[in-house]
């Protein structure tokens, strides 16, 4: 499987970034940590290893991004206000840095995106706020409202970057083009966010599949299972 680290600055957060690049060809798949996890936290916890098949037969290649999370929603030491306007500036590295280098390795021009519990609200908030861009969102145990990072703080941002607010009004034509799937459990934390947020895409004819698994808990064992599965429907 080949497996290739990139490291640049950033002129969007003024950082280094870091990210490691799974496979040689296919379709383009952005796979974001969980909370405040770094770019190898996916290859780590073995969520690489599980769709290994799919790097090596070129049906996908895989792109996982450092987080700026302890910059941005888990920043206790700076006002809300400005949490989310450096989640703003990651949205836009994302978009010049990232999305725009490759999202033309497929003739959609459009990239995928996943990750599992914080990751998923990341894949999600991107997917829904660029969906010219996105062609496939694979959440797995996915956060869909950042409300409670904010200490009740809301303006503007904070409404365009949560898609329990945003998506119900949100009417770009590409919304109803995406592949999406909202993988949960019975035991997962998350499950109640995920049950409403499939309840807001299905209220708006939005097609996706919510994926609920049994008695398994909000952990890797999980989405190492969920994964290999969803890549199989690409």
């Amino acid at each position: 499987m080949k497996e290739e680290f990139q490291q640049w600055h950033s002129p969007h957060l003024d950082r280094e970034m870091k990210m490691l690049v799974f496979g040689h060809s296919g379709q383009p798949i952005i796979l974001f940590p969980t909370t405040t996890g770094r770019y190898y936290e996916n290859k780590d916890f073995l969520m690489l290893e599980s769709v290994k098949q799919f790097i090596e037969n070129g049906s996908v290649q895989i792109f996982c991004p450092d987080s700026i999370n302890e910059l941005s929603w888990y920043n206790k030491e700076i006002h809300p206000a400005h949490r989310v306007k450096n989640h703003e500036c990651y949205d836009k590295m994302l978009v010049h840095e990232i999305v725009e280098k490759i999202r033309w390795n497929t003739p959609s021009g459009k990239v995928a995106l996943a990750g599992p519990s914080f990751g998923g609200f990341q894949a999600a908030n991107f997917a829904f706020r660029h969906p010219e861009m996105v062609s496939h969102l694979m959440t797995m145990s996915g956060a869909f409202n950042i409300k409670s990072f904010l200490d009740g703080y809301y303006d503007e941002n904070v409404y365009f970057n949560n898609p329990m607010d945003f998506v119900p009004d949100l009417n770009h034509p590409d919304i109803w083009k995406m592949k999406i799937v909202l993988g949960t459990s019975e035991w997962d934390i998350l499950r109640e966010d995920n049950v409403q947020f499939s309840q807001i895409l299905h209220h708006k004819g939005i097609n996706h599949w919510l994926d609920m698994r049994g008695e398994i808990n909000h952990d890797w064992v999980l989405w190492r299972d969920m994964f290999p599965e969803y890549l199989s429907k690409i």
